[in-house]
């Protein structure tokens, strides 16, 4: 080997181990190897050009991948993902029905949406509903995530590796490589379904014996702070005529129904079979967590006129809690006497009072004392404004509460299912149809222009087109070739499925200790010089870059919803490694057989 290309080796080591130890985040580690390796581009033609070596920022994967982030966004702020799961999920009675009613849902959604959004939508709903059904929170985190991660590798668009691979080959197409390759929506399908089938029935059957069962300690809350709060049953809402057990309102954590007001008649003592009416007035009492779940609820709606009277579109509004001072003019006034929308620009929609309930009283009528803590709905102005006002004591946001547009949440829906067509019934490219579908769900008011830059993760961008830069150095330099050289001759006498497992291996070695896109950066080029020095088709290759770099399951860096479940859960290493590594080996088996059959070599 020529000393570039040992250089290119030393730095890939480098980025590994850097990246194992945890020094860095990936995009730093690998920003990091693109710069050293542009550096010694200065000593020789053999590595890629200051031009050549940045080009991957503007590759075609990465554009479709951070247009992906902002339809996922879509999706989040309508609610459309409630629209499938909530009718899905019930009250299970053992911990295998729990999981297969969780896991098929997550793996169908993760299919069409990135996979990561998905695990951060689902752990909240996840967390809330082993409180109401009783079961260990680190029996669902896990297979939350694998059953994520399995679906993402069912289509395309499922996963950014997917992606990934596909611009890869693109590119290589440019330099007249890999012609004869073509990817299209459901290509992996072929391999990721089946995959996917026998993974989900592995967590349902096997993997409840495997995961642990770690619960937090119950935290009295007899001292939190519990709102009285009014809600509405909308007019047209999903949940009219359904039960209070079937809405959803039996057992909610953190508060529980005080009394339904209906046509002027109280109805105590609320059973889980009440049936709610259209215009019934809810009357909870709940920790401020609960409040914003009620807010977040299709087909409820703050029970107060005056949120309906405020200037700000609702989308654009928060939740607040203020404590009312000594000082506040209002102070022994009710709330509408002393017209509180009106000197403040927001609507009360929960009062807490020390110890009381004040469930008998309508908001509007409650006399504010010096000491209340109020719940507002309000524009995200008013904390500023008041921060330093000697009306209130204290002035906070409440993390999470912005409104949900459930109005658009078919739009939202609508959107991707066009998006998954255009890409799979014409000849429109992913790229292409994602900007048409990002850009109407802007316009259609599903995500504001802010909350769509904001959804783009950077830094899963940045560590993209730096590894694609670090790839291009191992093609050019010729490290690649003589890696793949290695891999051929230690499994030549296995045949062409020998280098394909030999490269599967090294992938999902890769995969677990540095994550899935630096594997794809880096393997890439291996791999495809292992094919054509042997003259195989390169799309078995494709197949298995694709399921070894995102199906990875063993540690939690292998891939990052992984790592969003390993607090959250409680887990120890050991418990990814135990779940995890049989579930890798079926994804492998699964795909070194069906690859060379469907396509090949």
């Amino acid at each position: 080997m020529t000393w570039e290309a040992w250089v290119t080796l030393a730095t890939v080591g480098l980025i590994a181990l850097a990246m194992m130890r945890g020094l860095a985040g990936p995009d730093t580690v690998l920003l990091g190897g693109l710069a050293l390796l542009m550096t010694f581009g200065l000593f020789s033609d053999a590595f890629p050009t200051p031009a050549q070596a940045v080009a991957g920022f503007g590759n075609e994967a990465v554009i479709t991948i951070a247009v992906l982030f902002v339809i996922a966004e879509g999706l989040s702020q309508t609610g459309a993902m409630s629209l499938v799961t909530q009718p899905l999920l019930g009250r299970p009675g053992s911990v295998r029905a729990a999981l297969s009613r969780l896991t098929l849902p997550v793996a169908v959604l993760s299919a069409f949406m990135n996979n990561t959004p998905i695990v951060a939508m689902f752990m909240p709903v996840v967390s809330d509903w082993c409180k109401k059904i009783g079961l260990a929170p680190s029996k669902l985190y896990i297979p939350l995530s694998y059953a994520a991660i399995l679906g993402g590798s069912c289509t395309l668009i499922g996963t950014a590796t997917n992606v990934f691979v596909d611009g890869q080959v693109i590119e290589a197409q440019k330099h007249g490589e890999l012609a004869d390759i073509h990817i299209s929506m459901f290509t992996i399908s072929a391999v990721g379904v089946p995959s996917a089938i026998l993974g989900l029935l592995y967590l349902v059957l096997i993997a409840p014996r495997l995961l642990p069962d770690r619960r937090t300690p119950v935290q009295a809350d007899d001292d939190a702070r519990r709102y009285t709060v009014e809600m509405i049953v909308e007019s047209k809402s999903p949940i009219a005529g359904k039960t209070i057990e079937e809405a959803g309102l039996r057992a909610l954590p953190g508060a529980y129904l005080i009394e339904i007001e209906r046509d002027g008649e109280r109805i105590a003592a609320v059973g889980p079979e009440q049936v709610l009416h259209e215009a019934d007035r809810l009357i909870f009492a709940g920790i401020v967590d609960s409040v914003v779940d009620l807010q977040r609820t299709r087909g409820l709606a703050p029970a107060t006129e005056q949120v309906f009277k405020l200037s700000d579109p609702r989308p654009d509004r928060r939740l607040v809690e203020a404590v009312v001072s000594d000082n506040c003019p209002l102070v022994h006034k009710s709330i509408r006497e002393g017209k509180f929308r009106t000197v403040y620009g927001a609507a009360v929609i929960a009062v807490h009072r020390g110890g009381q309930h004040l469930g008998k009283i309508k908001i509007g009528d409650i006399v504010l004392q010096a000491g209340d803590t109020l719940l507002l709905e309000t524009h995200p102005r008013f904390v500023e404004a008041q921060r330093n006002s000697r009306d209130f004591f204290l002035v906070s946001t409440v993390e999470g509460s912005k409104p949900i547009r459930h109005d658009r949440a078919w739009v939202a829906l609508l959107l991707m299912v066009a998006m998954v067509a255009a890409v799979t019934l014409t000849p429109m490219r992913l790229v292409n149809a994602a900007l048409l579908a990002g850009g109407l769900m802007v316009i259609a008011g599903c995500c504001s222009t802010g909350e769509a830059r904001q959804s783009i993760n950077w830094r899963v961008l940045l560590t993209m087109g730096a590894a694609l830069g670090v790839g291009a150095a191992l093609d050019s330099t010729g490290a690649a070739h003589h890696v793949a050289q290695g891999i051929v001759q230690a499994s030549q006498s296995l045949g062409p499925r020998g280098i394909l497992v030999g490269i599967y291996l090294i992938g999902m070695a890769l995969t677990s200790l540095i994550g899935p896109i630096g594997t794809v950066g880096l393997i890439f080029p291996v791999a495809k010089a292992a094919a054509l020095s042997q003259g195989l088709s390169f799309m078995p290759f494709a197949m298995a870059l694709m399921t070894t770099s995102a199906a990875s399951f063993a540690t939690p860096t292998a891939y990052q919803t992984n790592l969003m479940v390993y607090s959250a859960g409680g887990y120890r290493f050991t418990d990814y490694v135990r779940v995890g590594l049989p579930l890798n080996l079926i994804v492998m088996a699964v795909t070194v057989t069906l690859a060379p059959w469907l396509w090949p070599f």
